[in-house]
């Protein structure tokens, strides 16, 4: 008899905070994956719709985090204590993940992220967790129950991943968002802050190069990949006049490099 073909991954958002202002995913395939896990105290939520789908939060399979921030990390302990799951993260964010909180200061992408970098919620402490499975490279997620991989897209942070399945869809965490969190749906722009913007940018147009067929983000409604190439190419030329002017600032590891500062 022929084989059969394994299900196509489908991505299914999980709104964590309003409707699109933060979200998680929930991957499905033979298993079902769980794609951030919200700010602090979002567990039981996250859990609630992930059951509202028709799927035994037991069942969960793994739970990737995309990047070391507050709003992506925040519930991941509780979710691995309350579902049993391993938690998959890229080795370069294990020090904010091992002490609970995001490196900083915050480095804002534009007006928004100067606003936000003072809000005290971007500072709590989340619960420290010690991630499962540390990713260094491209990581096959077959044995986890999906056609998907995880794909290191650093600069955002520079242990950022996005999730890529077979079928093109990529989720790609904060890598993009939608103009103002969400508030403009489908409109491409950056989150408020990046470590290291021009790498988030290479990034993001390797994952184009990829031919994906949607962008999932954390922040946001789904994008569609030519209009993100539109937005790429003219943010490629920002950053380029930005960068000739000595006027963008990056984090070289742990240490933030500011215009004029030599990186050490």
């Amino acid at each position: 008899m022929p084989r059969t073909a394994p299900p196509a991954t489908k991505v299914v958002p999980i709104p964590v905070m309003g409707r699109h202002s933060i979200n998680a995913h929930l991957l499905l395939g033979r298993r079902p994956v769980l794609v951030d896990a919200g700010v602090p105290g979002s567990g039981r939520r996250i859990l609630e719709q992930i059951a509202a789908h028709g799927v035994d939060p037991g069942d969960l399979s793994l739970i990737v985090i995309t990047h070391g921030h507050i709003d992506h990390f925040g519930s991941a302990a509780e979710l691995r204590r309350l579902t049993g799951a391993p938690v998959a993260a890229h080795i370069a964010d294990l020090g904010p993940y091992r002490d609970g909180r995001a490196r900083s200061p915050y480095l804002p992408t534009g007006p928004m992220g100067r606003l936000m970098a003072r809000s005290r919620k971007l500072h709590v402490r989340a619960e420290a967790l010690e991630p499962d499975v540390l990713v260094r490279g491209e990581t096959d997620l077959n044995d986890f129950g999906i056609a998907a991989r995880i794909m290191p897209t650093p600069g955002h942070t520079a242990g950022s991943v996005s999730v890529l399945t077979d079928a093109g869809d990529l989720v790609a965490g904060d890598l993009l968002a939608n103009s103002f969190m969400g508030l403009i749906p489908g409109r491409p722009a950056n989150p408020p802050f990046h470590d290291d913007p021009m790498a988030n940018l290479d990034s993001l147009r390797r994952m184009l190069d990829l031919d994906p067929t949607r962008l999932h983000v954390g922040h946001g409604t789904p994008l569609d990949p030519d209009r993100v190439r539109s937005w790429a190419a003219r943010e490629h030329r920002r950053l380029a006049r930005r960068a000739a002017a000595g006027r963008l600032t990056v984090r070289a590891k742990d240490a933030v490099v500011l215009p004029g500062d030599a990186a050490p």
